[in-house]
């Protein structure tokens, strides 16, 4: 006689899941403590400073970096992914229009929707590996179009279609704004992209492994993450570093918007990291592409990076607060002619291959992501009262 089942003992969490492990991955880390992070095996700076967009991508899918010709032949392969059915291009000015206050990002998740059903994605639960990179590929490849399409309908714009003998980073500026951009900016832009392609199990990422766990096809996973990514705690914060340099206007009004800020207990956007007790390496390193160009900007921003944690040092002494990722990433951009309401889809338009290697990773564990909470409310089980 088999013995009875009985659910695993309850186990007490920190809110938010904060430091708990839950699961293994072999696709990267990040070190809060030592300011480092790295995809596979190789510093996640190192390989944006060093290899083009396509090549990391090559890294995040198959694991290796890839020699001259896998690279030349995944950056085609993946080219040629850019462009759009005819029933989603056909579609994108109604969910543009649909979405004039909301954005481009919120238009993603309606559009990434159509396409996966355009495209007949099944469950991964039922597809090969080879399937599912396949899959994967695709939506990635169409993500920027999508998005500059989607901004572009918006702003009154006719979409420009993508080109196939442009790079990744130098592509997406080409279809957002209608030229070829200067290899200054596309090299900016490439390195702000590749430093941002994973980080971790954020909320984003994490959203897109739940689902995957269920065994959905890859773009629900994907919509998933979108819709995660556009809460404003986790990827609007590029521009909102922006408005504080606005809100500040002067350098003479530094140091009293700070301590007036910091007393009343308002929150500094792009300052501070949930994970890095040190410099954020991704701040790091744009900051010094923000000083490559230079300028009022840069120099302006760089003074209030100096103030702000000169203040928070002395008003919150014992606590790391450095500038994170959206800080510098909001200088950068605007350095690089992108309009505001597309930083957050820009920074989408590259984890969106983070979060698919991700799914995939996930996929080849049957297990599905399902925890518990403990029950707050009142002693069950009360009466039902009489209509």
């Amino acid at each position: 006689m088999s013995a009875l089942r009985t659910d695993p003992a309850p186990l007490d969490v920190p809110r938010g899941l904060a430091g708990v492990i839950v699961t293994d991955t072999a696709l990267g880390d990040v070190r809060g403590r030592e300011g480092f992070y790295h995809y596979r095996h190789y510093s996640a700076i190192d390989l944006a400073q060093t290899r083009s967009f396509e090549d990391v991508w090559y890294l995040m899918v198959h694991g290796e970096l890839p020699d001259r010709a896998e690279s030349a032949g995944f950056a085609a392969r993946t080219a040629g992914l850019r462009h759009l059915p005819a029933e989603v291009s056909a579609a994108l000015p109604g969910i543009a229009r649909a979405g004039t206050v909301s954005g481009p990002l919120a238009g993603l998740r309606t559009a990434l929707s159509l396409l996966g059903a355009s495209a007949g994605l099944r469950p991964v639960y039922d597809l090969t590996g080879d399937r599912r990179r396949a899959d994967a590929l695709a939506l990635c490849a169409a993500v920027p179009t999508l998005l500059t399409a989607l901004y572009r309908l918006g702003a009154g714009r006719e979409p420009v279609a993508p080109r196939d003998d442009l790079p990744f980073a130098a592509n997406y500026l080409y279809m957002l704004t209608g030229a070829e951009p200067d290899a200054a900016r596309a090299a900016a832009v490439e390195r702000y992209l590749v430093s941002t392609i994973d980080h971790g199990f954020n909320a984003s990422t994490f959203t897109a492994r739940v689902v995957a766990s269920t065994g959905a096809d890859v773009a629900a996973c994907l919509v998933a993450a979108v819709g995660a990514l556009s809460g404003p705690l986790h990827g609007g914060a590029p521009s909102r570093a922006l408005d504080t340099l606005d809100a500040i206007g002067t350098p003479d009004r530094i140091d009293g918007w700070i301590r007036e800020q910091v007393l009343g207990g308002r929150r500094i956007m792009g300052f501070g990291h949930p994970v890095y007790r040190t410099e954020d390496p991704r701040s790091r390193m744009l900051r010094s592409i923000a000083q490559e160009f230079g300028g009022p900007l840069v120099d302006f921003a760089v003074e209030v990076e100096r103030q702000v944690e000169a203040v928070l040092a002395e008003l919150k002494p014992g606590r790391e607060l450095h500038t994170n990722v959206e800080f510098y990433a909001g200088v950068v951009m605007e350095l690089c002619g992108l309009p505001r309401e597309m930083f957050t889809p820009t920074f989408c338009a590259a984890r969106v291959v983070g979060w698919s290697a991700n799914i995939l990773e996930q996929a080849e564990d049957p297990k599905i992501i399902r925890p518990a909470a403990r029950y707050a409310g009142p002693p069950p089980p009360q009466p039902v009262p009489a209509p």
